[in-house]
C-alpha cells in the first residue's frame, strides 16, 4: 500500500530545493540555479522512490500519478503561458532520466513530446520556418521511435521528413507514435524508468559500484530550441579544462543544435570564441552564471545550456568529469582559490587517478621517431598500447582473454560503454572534447583521442596501436614507454605532502635499517591462488611478529585495516598510494 505521504509529482519553482536523493542530480540542480535566480526552463519532477513502484507494479504507472502528471503539466503550463497539445499556443517538453548519481548518457531523454501535426503547423507559422518546425516534429519521431517504440533506426540526421522517420518506425515495430500528447507523455515517462535496467546502465553501476535498487527520477521541462533561428543553438561548458585542469572555462557550441547534437558527437562543433562573435552578450552572461554555479558547489560544473533567439537558458549542472590529471590539478587549484581545504582536496583524488597519472608515458624522442596513423582532438591524457578492435562485444571478449585492446568507434554511444571499461584506450573518428567518448573515458580515466576523422577507426582495426591520449596521436606499434613518478610532478607532489601529512598509517618509501620487512607478496603466496579473496584477518595474522611489511595488498582496504590494526608500519615504492586508500578507508585521524 502506498504511504499516505506520496508525491509523485514534485514542482521545481526555485522556492525550496529538494533533496537530491529524492528527485535525482537533474532536477536537484534545477532546483538550485532556480534558487539562485539563473535562468532556467520552468520544470517538474517525478521523484526516484516512483521509479521503483512503478517497477514493482510491473512496468505501469497508476491512475494517482497520471493524475498528479497531468497536475504537474497544469503547472508548467501556468508558469510558461502555453497550453500542452493546443495548437494555437502550443507547449513542448522533454521527458529526462534523473538519479541520484550521475551516470552521464547512461539513460534516456526524449525532446519535443507533445507534438502533432497541428503544432507543427502552428510552430510553422508562428516561426514563419517551416524548415524549423518539420526538423522539431522528426526529432521527436525518431526519438520517441527508438527510445520508446525500440524501432532500430539510424542516429537522427536532419533530412528525413516526420513522414519518413514515422513510417519506418511503424515497418520496423509494428506501431505506432501516439497523437495524444498525454499518451505520448506517460508512454516516454514509462521509457525512461525502464532505462534504468537497460544493459549499459547496469554495466556502468557495476563499474562505480552504484547499487541497482536505486532508480531513476524523470523531469519533465518546458523546451527551448536551440534550432529555432540563427541566434540559437546548444552546447556545454565546463567551468575548467577537463582535460589538464587549467582553470579556465571550456565550452562547445553547436548552431542550430538541440538536445543530444554536442554530448553524442555527431555534430561538428565550435569553441566559445565563435559563439562570442555571434552571441557576445549570451557569451557574458553564461560565464557569469558558470563562475556563481562553480564557486556555489566548489567544485567543476559541467553546464548544458541552449540559446533560443539569443536568450540563454540552463537546462543542467553537474560536477564535471575529468581526466586525472585534471582532478589533480583542479584539486590544488580549489585548496590555493580557498574553496575546499586539505580533507576535501584529498578525498576529490582517488588512487585509480593517481594510479593514471603515474602511468608510464611516451618518451619524446621514441614518439619524434614513430609513425603516426592518426591525429585528432585529445580527450583523455595517458597512454596506453594495444590491438585496435572496432566492436565493443568483441573488446570485452579479448580483454577478458588477456589481451590488451583499443576500441577504435566511428562515435562512441551509452550501448558502447562495457566496451569502453574494457579498453585500454578509445578512439574515435568523430566528436569533441565535450562529446560521449570523451566524458566517459575521463571518467574511467581511459587515455582517448576523439575526431581523428571519418573512416580513420575502421583503418586502425587489427594493428597494434600506441595511443597518447595527451597530444592526441595514434601511433603505428606498440612503442616504449618510460616511468613516471611524484617527484617528478610538482602538483601531485602537493597532494603527496598533504596526504603524508594527514594519512592514519604511517608509510615509508625505504625500511629503517636492520628492520625485518614482511613481504606479504610472498608470505600470502598461497591464499592468492585461491578463489575466495584474503580477508582482513588472514592478513593480520600474517603480519604476527613483525614492525614494518611491504606487498600489493597493502594498498587495497583489507591491507589497510590490518596494517592500522596491527600498528605497523608499511613500505610502499609509492606512499601516496597507500596513504589515500587509507584515508578513505579509515578517514583522517582525529575527525
Amino acid at each position: 500500500m502506498m504511504s499516505t505521504t506520496r508525491s509523485p509529482v514534485l514542482s521545481l519553482d526555485g522556492t525550496s530545493v529538494p533533496d537530491r536523493d529524492l528527485v535525482g542530480g537533474k532536477a536537484w540542480s534545477l532546483a538550485q540555479m532556480l534558487s539562485l535566480g539563473l535562468r532556467v526552463p520552468p520544470a517538474v519532477v517525478i521523484p526516484v522512490p516512483e521509479c521503483r513502484h512503478y517497477l514493482e507494479a510491473e512496468r505501469s504507472l497508476d491512475e494517482e500519478v497520471q493524475s498528479a502528471i497531468r497536475s504537474g503539466i497544469k503547472d508548467l503550463e501556468r508558469r510558461t503561458g502555453r497550453r500542452f497539445g493546443d495548437p494555437s499556443h502550443p507547449m513542448l517538453v522533454s521527458v529526462r532520466s534523473g538519479a541520484a548519481v550521475s551516470m552521464p548518457g547512461m539513460m534516456d531523454t526524449i525532446l519535443n513530446l507533445g507534438m502533432t501535426d497541428a503544432i507543427e503547423e502552428s510552430l510553422a507559422t508562428s516561426s514563419g520556418d517551416p524548415a524549423y518546425a518539420r526538423d522539431t516534429r522528426a526529432r521527436f519521431c525518431h526519438a520517441f521511435g527508438e527510445i520508446v517504440l525500440k524501432a532500430d533506426l539510424d542516429p537522427y540526421v536532419t533530412g528525413p521528413t516526420p513522414t519518413e522517420i514515422c513510417e519506418r518506425v511503424q515497418e520496423d515495430t509494428g506501431r505506432s507514435i501516439p497523437a495524444d500528447p498525454y499518451e505520448q507523455l506517460f508512454d516516454a515517462i514509462c521509457a525512461v524508468f525502464d532505462s534504468w535496467q537497460s544493459t549499459r546502465a547496469k554495466s556502468y553501476r557495476r563499474h562505480w559500484g552504484i547499487p541497482d535498487d536505486g532508480g531513476t527520477a524523470v523531469t519533465v521541462q518546458a523546451m527551448v530550441f536551440g534550432n529555432l533561428d540563427d541566434r540559437s543553438g546548444t552546447g556545454v561548458l565546463f567551468t575548467r579544462n577537463p582535460l589538464s585542469g587549467a582553470p579556465e572555462p571550456y565550452g562547445e557550441w553547436l548552431p542550430g543544435g538541440q538536445g543530444e547534437d554536442v554530448v553524442g558527437g555527431t555534430h561538428a562543433v565550435v569553441g566559445l570564441a565563435q559563439m562570442r562573435e555571434h552571441l557576445p552578450e549570451a557569451v557574458s552572461e553564461l560565464l557569469d552564471w558558470a563562475d556563481t554555479l562553480e564557486k556555489e558547489h566548489a567544485e567543476v560544473q559541467d553546464i548544458e545550456f541552449t540559446v533560443e533567439s539569443g536568450t540563454l537558458y540552463l537546462l543542467q549542472t553537474r560536477a564535471a568529469k575529468r581526466s586525472p590529471e585534471a582532478a589533480v590539478r583542479i584539486a590544488v587549484d580549489l585548496f590555493d582559490e580557498g574553496l575546499i581545504d586539505h580533507d576535501e582536496g584529498l578525498a576529490r583524488v582517488t588512487p585509480e587517478q593517481v594510479r593514471s597519472v603515474l602511468m608510464p608515458r611516451l618518451d619524446p624522442a621514441v614518439a619524434a621517431a614513430a609513425s603516426v596513423l592518426a591525429a585528432g582532438e585529445p580527450a583523455c591524457p595517458g597512454v596506453a598500447t594495444g590491438v585496435g578492435v572496432l566492436d565493443p562485444d568483441e573488446a570485452v571478449s579479448r580483454s577478458a582473454a588477456g589481451e590488451n585492446v583499443v576500441l577504435v568507434r566511428p562515435t562512441t554511444s551509452p550501448d558502447d560503454v562495457h566496451g569502453m571499461i574494457a579498453a585500454k584506450a578509445v578512439v574515435t573518428d568523430l566528436g569533441g572534447a565535450t562529446s560521449h567518448a570523451a566524458v566517459v573515458t575521463r571518467a574511467l580515466g581511459r587515455p582517448s583521442v576523439v575526431g581523428v576523422g571519418k573512416g580513420t577507426a575502421a583503418s586502425l582495426v587489427g594493428r597494434h596501436l600506441t595511443v597518447d591520449g595527451r597530444s592526441g596521436r595514434v601511433y603505428d606499434t606498440i612503442l616504449d614507454l618510460v616511468e613516471a613518478r611524484v617527484e617528478d610532478d610538482p602538483i601531485l607532489g602537493r597532494i603527496a605532502a598533504w596526504a603524508a601529512g594527514s594519512s592514519p598509517l604511517n608509510v615509508v618509501d625505504h625500511p629503517v635499517e636492520g628492520v625485518e620487512v614482511a613481504d606479504l607478496d610472498l608470505l600470502l603466496t598461497d591464499l592468492s591462488a585461491r578463489e575466495t579473496p584474503i580477508d582482513v584477518d588472514q592478513i593480520t595474522a600474517a603480519l604476527e611478529g613483525f614492525s614494518s611489511a611491504r606487498g600489493a595488498i597493502l594498498a587495497t582496504e583489507q591491507g589497510v585495516r590490518a596494517a592500522h590494526d596491527t600498528g605497523i608500519t608499511v613500505v610502499a615504492d609509492c606512499p601516496l598510494l597507500v596513504q589515500l586508500t587509507a584515508l578513505r578507508t579509515l578517514g583522517t585521524p582525529g575527525a
